[in-house]
């Protein structure tokens, strides 16, 4: 196998951004495909996602359920019904925001590899798809608490387990669509660190992120009494995933991307 070096204008790949002539003749470059303005516009939908994910599934999903205590949820859902609404409410932003950001990322990062951009996009898709259906049991969940769903022949007892048994199905329906959300951080974390936009050590950061929550996911799965699973979810799981998305945040919203000049060839196989 023989390698010949051929010049680039052989090639169709990734130009600068698009370039429009101004009325004095001169070239403009359009901001709409910048790839700074893109990494900005990136990192804010990405601190939205955070802010609004953060608010349902780290704050009001946690006050609502008890695991184990039927009455006690039940109780919690009632006395904070308000809470519980503004938890839907945020957490279908919150995928909103979480697919706009990968197609930001994908028309981004696309010329580094379209495929892996690709899948990227597709394990986001999924993600938001899963967790806004599993929403349904939160607000199902309030619903029976409350008197709107008629479940008075199974007593009150009755009712406090089906509004525990929604609050667990919503629980483990997080933890499946962790599959993805997981996941998408991984081929993120690859066109980072090919990209040369971003620092390498951030790509390397991702990855282990997203391992990290496929390793919470199997431990909740496979070994739920596992003596060290909150031990590795709380020193382990989240320093990790936050290190990364965190840093990925500031480093959209601080620098943007790298300028990356493009080579005057391009080794080709023959």
């Amino acid at each position: 196998m023989t390698t010949t070096v051929r010049p680039v204008s052989e090639f169709s790949v990734p130009g600068p951004p698009m370039t429009q002539p101004s009325r004095s003749g001169t070239t403009t470059t359009s901001t709409v495909t910048s790839p700074k303005r893109l990494a900005r516009i990136a990192g804010i939908l990405y601190l939205l996602v955070g802010i609004t994910g953060g608010f349902a599934e780290g704050f009001v999903e946690p006050k609502m359920y008890v695991a184990g205590d039927r009455a006690t949820t039940a109780a919690n859902v009632v006395a904070n019904a308000g809470l519980v609404r503004l938890g839907v409410v945020s957490d279908l932003l919150d995928q909103t925001f979480f697919v706009f950001l990968a197609l930001t990322l994908y028309v981004l990062l696309k010329h580094v590899h379209q495929s892996v951009a690709r899948g990227m996009l597709v394990l986001v898709v999924l993600a938001a798809g899963i967790t806004c259906l599993n929403t349904v049991f939160l607000f199902e969940a309030l619903r029976v608490a409350t008197g709107a769903v008629d479940l008075s022949a199974l007593g009150a007892a009755g009712s406090n387990a089906m509004v525990l048994l929604l609050l667990d199905t919503q629980r483990y329906g997080i933890l499946v669509a962790q599959i993805f959300f997981g996941l998408w951080l991984v081929p993120l974390g690859y066109l980072a660190y090919k990209s040369g936009m971003f620092p390498r050590a951030l790509g390397v950061v991702l990855i282990a992120g997203g391992v990290c929550y496929l390793v919470d996911l199997l431990l909740a799965f496979l070994a739920p009494d596992f003596g060290l699973n909150q031990q590795i979810h709380a020193y382990v799981v989240v320093p990790t995933t936050a290190i990364a998305e965190i840093s990925m945040v500031i480093y959209l919203l601080v620098v943007g991307v790298r300028t990356v000049k493009p080579d005057n060839h391009i080794l080709v196989g023959a």
